[in-house]
C-alpha cells in the first residue's frame, strides 16, 4: 500500500484488492446471526488482510467481537445513510491493511459500543479481557454533559495518557478519524472546518510522531480539501496534467532498474506519486514544478547494507546532487523511520529524488508503531496500566510522548492543556542532546539550555545559573544542535527562583509550564532581569562589603606603591629607579618578570605573559631585567596586590559571597568593578592586597567555589604605553 496516495479519498488497500463497497457490507451486517463455524461475510475482507500480515492469527475472536458490536448498534445509522456498524468495520479495515494485531483489531471492532450502546466495560473486559477492555476505554469520548466545553480537550487528555500506557490507543484513535474524515462530507461546512482544524493541529502531527505516514498523508489531503479548496483543485488539475505514459520519471526509473541489475543487486524499484500536500509543497518552494517533481523513486531490498550498495552505485553511475543526501538509517528519525535519501540527474538534466530502504524499512515507514506489533507481548503486566518498566527498551514510548505526559499534569486548566497540546505538536522535529553523565534528553528543534535543565531537573532547575555546552561555558538562551553534549550548572541556593526573561528562551512546555508557575507563585521573588540585576550587583556596599576597612587597604596600597623598590619586593637591573608594579597585571611571586621605563624614570613591572609586554616591544621599548628579590621578601613578610577577574552567571548576592570569600581570605579589597550584566553572565574585576603571595591560589580557588563563578583568572588587560 503506498502512503502517497493520489486520491485522497481512496481508502488504504492493497493494488491487487477491489474497492470495498461499504454500503453493501453495511446490508450484510443486517442479515442477522451467521453459523458458529464461519466468519460473517461482513468481516471477510478484515480476515483476509490480517491474514496478509499474520497467517496464523486466531480470527475466532474477532468474530465474536463482530457479532457484539453488530449486535449492538443494529438499528443505529451513520448521517451518510449507512448502518453505523459500518464505521467500526471500515476502522477495523484500516488497521489490517497496516498490520495491526488481533488485539487491536478486536478493539477496533468494539471501540465505539461502550460510548454510543448499553455494552459497558465491565461487559468488554469479561468477555474480551483487560488489554481489549484498556483500549476500548482509552478511545471513549468524555460525556459532553459532565464536562461541557472541556469534553473535547479533556477527551484528548484521557486518549494520550492511555496511549503513554499502550500505544495502540492512539493507533485506533488516528484509524477512526481518517474513516470519518473520508464521510465527512454530509456535515455542515462549518463543522466540517472545525473537525479538519482539530485534525491538522493534533491529529496529523500525532500521526507523524508515531510514523503512521499512510493515515499522516491521507488525513493531509482530506483536511487540505477541507480547508484549501481553491488550492486543492489547482493541485489536482496539475496532477492530472502530469499523468501519462511519457512521464519523466519512467525513464529514470528504467534507467534505475538496469544500473541495479547490471550490478548484482536484486532491488524493487517503484514509483512513487506525492500526494496532494506534497505536491502543493514543492511548488510553493520552487514556484515552477518539474516534471519530476510529482514524485519519487523508491528502492526496495532485503538487507541494510544493500541500501548503502545501491546508493554507491547510483553516485557512481549518475550525477548526485549531493545537498539532497539523508542517512536516516544510521541515524533515524524520532518516529522509527529510517531511509536513504538522495538525488541524481537523469537523462536530459531531469532530478529525481530516490528513496532507499528494506522492505521492513518500508513497512515501519509505512504504519510506524502499528507496524512492531504488541510491544507488551512478552512482559505486559496483566493491567496495562500499570508503568511500564524502566528496563524494558519500548519504542513506542518515545521521549516526545514522555515529556507531553509530563508536562499535561501540571495544565490543569482544559484551555490551557489544549493550546499547549497544539503549540507543542507544531514542534514537528526533534533533536537529541547528551548528558555528562551518559544519559541523553529528547527535545524540539529550538530547544536552548533552558528547556534541557527543565527536562533533566524538573523543577529544581529554577536554581539553574549556567550551561556548558560541548565542554564551553554557555547561557541558558543557548540554542541546542541535535548531538550537543550539555552539563546543567545548578546554584547551591535552592530558594533561587527563574528569571521572566527564561519564557523568551523555553520551548518545550514542561519548562514554560514550570516558570510560569514559580512565577505566579512568587511575584516578588523572581530572579533580577539583567536590567535590575545590575543596579543590585553595583549599587553599593552589600553585607559583607565594609567600605571602611575597603578605603584603609586602599590608603596602605597607595603608600607602599610610593615607598619604591623596596616596598615591591622586586630588584630591576640598571641605576637605581623607583620601581612599581603594572596595574594591568599585578604581578605577584613567583611570576616570571619584565619591566619597562615610562616616563620620569619609573619602572613599571609586568608578568612576562601580559599582553602590554608585546605591545611596548612592538614600539620599540627596551625591555628591563627585573626579578623578585625572595630572600628580602621572606625577611620583610610583605605582602602583594593582585587584580582576580571572576566570571560568573548573574544572581541575587553574588557579590556579596564573593566579597565574603575574599575576606575569609584575609585579603583586603583595594577597588572593585562589576560591568552590566550580557546575556545574564556578570564580570567582577576586583584588585585586593594579600598579606602573603603564596596565599593566592587559595584565594582563587575560594572565588571559584562561590555558586554561580564558572572562572576567576588573573587580570590580563593592556595597559598604556606611556
Amino acid at each position: 500500500m503506498s502512503a502517497e496516495a493520489a486520491d485522497p479519498g481512496a481508502p488504504l488497500r492493497r493494488r491487487s484488492r477491489p474497492r470495498i463497497d461499504l454500503r453493501r457490507l453495511g446490508r450484510v451486517a443486517l442479515r442477522g446471526p451467521v453459523s458458529r463455524d464461519r466468519l460473517p461475510d461482513a468481516i471477510g475482507h478484515v480476515a483476509e488482510a490480517h491474514r496478509a500480515h499474520h497467517p496464523d492469527a486466531d480470527l475466532t475472536v474477532l468474530r465474536r467481537a463482530y457479532v457484539l458490536a453488530e449486535s449492538s448498534h443494529r438499528g443505529q445509522m451513520r448521517k451518510s445513510g449507512e448502518p453505523y456498524i459500518t464505521h467500526p468495520l471500515a476502522v477495523t479495515l484500516i488497521l489490517a491493511e497496516l498490520g495491526a494485531e488481533t488485539t487491536t483489531l478486536t478493539a477496533s471492532l468494539l471501540h465505539d459500543t461502550v460510548e454510543d450502546t448499553e455494552v459497558t466495560l465491565d461487559q468488554v473486559r469479561e468477555q474480551f479481557g483487560d488489554e481489549v477492555c484498556y483500549l476500548v476505554d482509552g478511545v471513549t469520548k468524555l460525556e459532553k454533559v459532565d464536562y461541557g466545553a472541556a469534553a473535547e480537550p479533556e477527551t484528548f487528555r484521557k486518549m494520550l495518557v492511555a496511549t503513554g500506557n499502550d500505544v495502540r490507543v492512539m493507533s485506533i484513535k488516528l484509524a477512526d478519524r481518517l474513516h470519518n474524515m473520508r464521510t465527512l462530507g454530509v456535515m455542515r461546512p462549518e463543522k466540517q472546518a472545525r473537525i479538519a482544524k482539530v485534525t491538522r493541529d493534533v491529529l496529523i502531527p500525532l500521526a507523524e510522531r508515531l510514523g503512521v505516514q499512510a493515515l499522516k498523508t491521507e488525513l493531509e489531503d482530506l483536511v487540505f480539501a477541507i480547508l484549501h479548496p481553491e488550492e486543492y483543485e489547482h493541485t489536482r488539475a496539475l496532477i492530472a496534467a502530469a499523468a501519462g505514459p511519457d512521464a519523466p520519471l519512467d525513464t529514470i526509473a528504467d534507467n534505475v532498474r538496469g544500473t541495479l541489475r547490471d550490478a548484482g543487486i536484486t532491488a524493487e524499484v517503484l514509483i512513487r506519486p506525492r500526494h496532494f500536500v506534497s505536491v502543493h509543497r514543492v511548488r510553493g518552494k520552487r514556484g515552477e514544478l518539474r516534471g519530476t517533481d510529482f514524485g519519487r523513486l523508491l528502492v526496495l531490498v532485503t538487507e541494510d547494507a544493500d541500501c548503502y550498495a545501491v546508493l554507491g552505485e547510483l553516485h557512481t553511475c549518475f550525477t548526485p546532487v549531493i545537498s539532497e543526501f539523508k542517512d536516516f538509517i544510521a541515524a533515524p528519525k524520532f518516529n522509527l523511520y529510517q531511509s536513504l535519501h538522495t538525488a541524481v540527474v537523469g537523462p536530459g538534466g531531469a532530478v529525481a529524488e530516490v528513496l532507499i530502504r528494506t522492505h521492513r524499512m518500508h513497512k515501519v515507514a509505512e504504519a510506524g508503531v502499528v507496524a512492531l506489533g504488541n510491544p507488551y507481548a512478552q512482559d505486559h503486566a496483566a493491567t496495562p496500566q500499570s508503568e511500564p518498566s524502566d528496563e524494558r527498551a519500548d519504542p513506542t514510548r518515545p521521549g516526545w510522548l514522555s515529556r507531553l505526559l509530563d508536562w499535561q499534569e501540571s495544565a490543569t486548566d482544559p484551555d490551557t492543556f489544549w493550546t499547549t497540546l497544539r503549540d507543542d505538536l507544531a514542534q514537528d522535529r526533534e533533536i537529541t542532546v547528551f548528558r555528562t553523565d551518559g544519559g541523553t534528553l529528547g527535545l524540539p528543534a529550538g530547544a536552548s539550555c533552558v528547556d534541557a535543565a527543565y527536562a533533566q531537573y524538573g523543577d529544581r532547575a529554577h536554581t539553574s545559573i549556567g550551561a556548558r555546552v560541548n565542554g564551553r561555558l554557555a547561557t541558558l538562551s543557548t540554542v541546542l544542535s541535535d548531538g550537543d553534549t550539555v552539563q546543567l550548572l545548578l546554584a547551591q541556593d535552592t530558594a533561587s527562583g527563574p528569571s521572566p526573561d527564561w519564557l523568551d528562551h523555553a520551548r518545550t512546555p514542561t519548562a514554560r509550564i514550570a516558570i510560569t508557575g514559580w512565577l505566579t507563585d512568587h511575584p516578588d521573588e523572581a530572579k533580577p532581569t539583567p536590567s535590575t540585576m545590575t543596579s543590585v550587583e553595583t549599587g553599593g556596599p552589600g553585607p559583607a562589603e565594609p567600605a571602611a576597612p575597603e578605603r584603609d587597604a586602599q590608603a596602605t596600597a597607595s603608600a607602599r606603591t610610593r615607598s619604591g623598590p623596596r616596598a615591591t619586593g622586586v630588584l630591576v637591573d640598571g641605576p637605581d629607579a623607583p620601581v612599581r608594579l603594572a596595574g594591568c597585571c599585578t604581578p605577584v611571586p613567583p611570576d616570571e618578570l619584565t619591566g619597562f621605563t615610562v616616563r620620569g624614570g619609573t619602572v613599571t613591572v609586568h608578568r612576562r605573559e601580559c599582553p602590554a609586554v608585546a605591545a611596548m616591544q612592538e614600539i620599540g621599548r627596551a625591555p628591563v631585567g627585573a626579578r623578585w628579590a625572595e630572600a628580602e621578601g621572606r625577611e620583610s613578610g610583605a605582602g602583594c596586590r593582585v587584580t582576580l577577574v571572576a566570571e560568573s552567571f548573574g544572581r541575587p548576592r553574588l557579590l556579596a559571597d564573593l566579597t565574603e570569600a575574599i575576606a575569609t581570605a584575609e585579603a583586603a579589597i583595594v577597588s572593585a568593578t562589576v560591568e552590566p550584566p550580557s546575556e545574564q553572565r556578570v564580570r567582577h574585576t576586583y584588585t585586593l592586597q594579600l598579606p602573603d603571595a603564596a596565599g593566592l591560589p587559595a584565594l582563587m580557588r575560594a572565588m571559584r567555589e562561590v555558586a554561580g563563578v564558572y572562572d576567576v583568572t588573573r587580570a590580563q588587560h593592556p595597559a598604556p604605553a606611556g
